[in-house]
């Protein structure tokens, strides 16, 4: 495998691991724009023990994970006291300040980044997401998955059925904080560097995005989503070099993939995958299947 597929493939394992720790609160009813906060603790810990403390890098992406956890479970008390927009801006807040802080620690590199020299590679990165997708799906299939669709879909209903609504949502919070930890331990080793600057509002609004686009009713829509978010543009990009009829992709192809991304949203704005969509595919094959 070429470099350039396994970067790429590299990136797309580590945009599902971040898309599942937006997801998992989303499926809970919580709208999260602060996942790059999260990401930038785990990397930053994760970056500073391989790189200043010689540790191991799977022991170094625990810890990562693990410090992003307990941040995503002391945020998420008073997070959990506002609603709708002001959630959405509360979870933003805190990405800023964790940015804020990040600049202002020279040991960590300040504003010019965290360079690093482990590097993670497809052997860790692949395992780690495949893993993090087990894990979900598992998760969503127990009593906590049922609490956290139940509140998506009526908070009040789900109330009155005896699910407790904050130690659910505190739990997918800091469930959600910890992927995303570990997810920025994987982009910091991957790509031997990671900064205030890249891992920013963008880099929230793009996983937010993959979550949304994707769907929040199955496991399965984070994963489309990346897979839209990391493959499509590349894949314009790639037309426009090979075909001279679609020489105009070379410059446009951002303009392309938005409208895309708008269309997509206006025809699905629930989300392309949702438990209906999977119920009629698997009574289509149960059918083709007795036939």
């Amino acid at each position: 495998m070429s470099g350039y597929f396994s970067g790429l493939l590299a990136m797309f394992a580590i945009n599902v691991v971040v898309a599942y720790s937006v997801f998992i609160p989303a499926s809970a009813g919580l709208l999260n724009l602060g996942a790059a906060g999260f990401v930038l603790v785990g990397g930053y810990t994760a970056g500073a023990l391989t790189s200043q403390f010689d540790l191991p890098l799977w022991l170094a992406i625990i810890f990562g994970s693990a410090l992003a956890g307990v941040v995503a479970f002391l945020i998420s008390w008073p997070i959990l006291r506002t609603r709708g927009v002001y959630m959405v801006l509360a979870t933003f807040a805190f990405a800023e300040v964790v940015a804020g802080v990040l600049l202002n620690i020279p040991a960590l590199g300040g504003a010019a980044g965290l360079s690093v020299m482990a590097y993670a590679g497809l052997q860790t990165v692949l395992p780690v997401a495949l893993a993090v997708i087990v894990f979900v799906g598992w998760l969503m299939s127990t009593r906590f998955g049922l609490s956290v669709r139940a509140i998506h879909d009526d908070e009040n209903v789900a109330h009155l059925f005896g699910v407790n609504l904050r130690a659910t949502q505190v739990t997918a919070l800091t469930i959600g904080g910890a992927i995303g930890g570990m997810g920025g331990a994987l982009l910091v080793h991957q790509f031997n560097f990671i900064d205030v600057q890249s891992t920013g509002v963008l880099f929230s609004i793009y996983v937010l995005l993959y979550v949304l686009m994707g769907g929040t009713q199955t496991v399965w829509g984070p994963i489309f989503g990346a897979a839209f978010f990391t493959l499509v543009p590349e894949a314009l990009r790639n037309l426009a070099a090979v075909s001279p009829a679609l020489k105009f992709l070379e410059g446009g192809r951002y303009m392309v993939f938005g409208m895309a991304v708008v269309l997509m949203m206006m025809w699905r704005p629930q989300g392309v995958i949702t438990r209906t969509m999977l119920e009629r595919f698997r009574v289509a094959t149960s059918q083709k299947a007795g036939l």
